[in-house]
């Protein structure tokens, strides 16, 4: 499925590069909030969730080839970092929900599409 497929299919928001939503595949879901760890296991087209909202995730989405980064339970995500987003095509997306409920989102979307 795509970011906008999901996106849509969930009610989130887009707050980066939605032009590239619907182009852009998730391959799965990665969730962690250590910088140091999703850098190193993030794989190529996941869908990172952290709560992390600085300028250093769009560097973490950019070097693991993220398909997005969804931030949960509506935390707002700073400027700067939306910007660098932008720049970079980074996809960055705000959740209402928790991170768990986000993963079952995706799976269940996943399932309802065949795929799983």
């Amino acid at each position: 499925m795509t970011v906008k497929d999901f996106v849509q299919h969930c009610g989130y928001r887009i707050l980066s590069c939605a032009d590239r939503a619907d182009k852009t595949e998730i391959t799965g879901v990665y969730v962690c909030d250590l910088l140091s760890m999703a850098m190193a296991r993030v794989k190529d087209g996941e869908l990172w969730v952290t709560v992390h909202t600085n300028i250093n995730i769009v560097a973490v989405a950019c070097l693991t080839n993220a398909s997005c980064v969804v931030i949960p339970e509506n935390i707002e995500v700073e400027e700067q970092t939306v910007n660098k987003a932008a720049e970079k095509g980074v996809i960055i997306v705000q959740s209402p929900h928790t991170s768990y409920e986000i993963c079952i989102n995706y799976h269940l979307k996943k399932s309802e599409s065949g795929n799983g």
